[in-house]
């Protein structure tokens, strides 16, 4: 059983080159109201102070999603 299924909100960590993928495998498993944070891509070639730097970005949007069930308005 998932967390989401048991009313345990989730976040998604997902890079820009995933989005299509990630809303395509949202639909086809009926998960409607799991919600992702698109941080951007590519991750490989940034430094470690760069990759904090997009967590520091997405820190938000995570706790919007883990206390409210939503994304953060903008």
């Amino acid at each position: 059983m998932t967390l989401e299924s048991k009313g345990i909100p989730t976040a998604v960590i997902i890079t820009t080159e995933f989005i299509l993928e990630a809303q395509t495998q949202r639909d086809a498993l009926g998960m409607q109201e799991l919600h992702w944070v698109v941080i951007q891509h590519p991750l490989s070639i940034l430094t470690e102070a760069e990759i904090g730097q997009r967590i520091d970005e997405a820190v938000p949007q995570i706790i919007s999603i883990w206390t409210s069930g939503k994304p953060q308005s903008n």
